[in-house]
């Protein structure tokens, strides 16, 4: 399911999320620029790599921040800055710049940490920014429990549909879950259920900066949303 857009109509500053965004798309293409033969050499030298991880902790650990901003191939990129474009916003937002960045660091930090335990002898590079970016996601998910994101579902890609949040991030997360079960190799699944839940852990403990708006079309108003 690909989301367009979601219903809260006032966001606010988003100076962190467009920060990371710009910041995603130069690194990718600087490492464009230096040819595809140096993908691997990235991957492996600015990857998070478990094995490696864990034979020397403090030499690699800047490895977990440096691996957030390294991606794959130009639809990684995209697909993890398009879903922080729809739902970082919101987030910001609510948060403000210093705790929003806290926040997507922290779930970065965890996505890493959370695909090295279960994989503690790959030595795979985990790269991209998609644990950070599920932890905005989680977030999203206890600040906006009314809202709705319209949504592209294929194969009916000419129609739209507004789904509640709880439908659409449940069944985000199941997804993870039933890749990881299925042991459908290629995208660290793991890292997406760690920065997902430290992201609903984390926004507990914060405390919201504003209350938010969103369309009353759909019932979501001011203080609950």
């Amino acid at each position: 399911m690909f989301p367009l857009r979601d219903t809260i109509t006032y966001h606010g500053a988003t100076i962190a999320t467009i920060g990371l965004i710009v910041l995603n798309g130069l690194v990718f293409f600087y490492q464009f620029s230096l040819g595809v033969d140096a993908f691997s050499v990235i991957f492996y030298t600015f990857g998070f790599v478990p094995d490696q991880f864990f034979q020397n902790p403090a030499g690699q650990f800047w490895t977990i921040f440096s691996s957030m901003f390294v991606h794959g191939s130009f639809a990684h990129v995209l697909s993890n800055v398009w879903f922080l474009w729809v739902f970082g916003p919101a987030v910001e937002g609510r948060l403000g710049f210093r705790r929003f960045m806290l926040l997507y660091l922290a779930a970065g930090i965890a996505a890493a940490l959370m695909q090295g335990i279960a994989m503690p002898d790959s030595t795979i590079p985990m790269v991209g920014a998609s644990g950070a970016v599920s932890g905005i996601l989680g977030a999203y998910l206890i600040l906006f429990p009314r809202a709705r994101v319209l949504t592209i579902i294929p194969p009916f890609f000419f129609f739209f549909f507004w789904l509640p949040v709880p439908i659409y991030l449940g069944y985000w997360i199941l997804l993870q879950f039933v890749y990881v079960f299925m042991d459908i190799s290629g995208v660290a699944w793991w890292a997406h259920i760690g920065g997902f839940f430290l992201g609903l852990l984390l926004i507990l403990i914060m405390r919201p900066k504003r209350i938010y708006r969103a369309d009353p079309f759909w019932e979501c108003w001011r203080d609950y949303c």
